[in-house]
């Protein structure tokens, strides 16, 4: 029960040393993006209701696509996420990624990234287990010193 409920629902939380408005920028401009997400370019409005998509960084392949729920900027994010990167997730249902982003002292921010919906999705969830930390790290790295994690 304990391994199923991990691998429905990720949880992951990281202190940075930057705004809430800077952490938006981050996770809503491909520029940024690019930078921290292996190399992918996000494409959206961040309107409800509007198409969530990641593209590979010569943007010749989809490599994530989704809807999204809910964006209040600064402070929340939620999309549905389908992984385009591999026929068996891609045959998978969707899941979904929501981004909670709290303001703190001194200028640092906590962000939590929570991936649900994956129960119908164990190759997606599998995938992504290993992929939030790096990705986290990398985000935190870039907005904290200028600089991308991974060369």
């Amino acid at each position: 029960m304990t391994t199923m409920t991990a691998q429905t629902t990720q949880v992951y939380s990281v202190f940075i040393r930057a705004t809430p408005e800077q952490i938006w920028e981050a996770i809503t401009t491909p520029e940024f993006t690019s930078k921290y997400f292996y190399g992918s370019l996000v494409d959206s409005t961040f309107e409800p209701g509007s198409k969530y998509n990641s593209w590979s960084s010569d943007r010749s392949q989809l490599m994530v696509d989704g809807v999204i729920e809910e964006a209040e900027a600064p402070t929340k994010l939620s999309h549905t996420w389908r992984a385009l990167y591999d026929e068996e997730s891609a045959a998978e249902e969707y899941s979904r990624v929501t981004w909670e982003i709290e303001a703190g002292d001194g200028g640092v921010s906590k962000l939590t990234v929570v991936h649900d919906r994956l129960e119908a999705s164990p190759k997606t969830a599998a995938s992504v287990a290993g992929g939030w930390m790096y990705v986290l790290s990398g985000l935190k790295t870039l907005l904290e010193t200028g600089k991308p994690l991974a060369g």
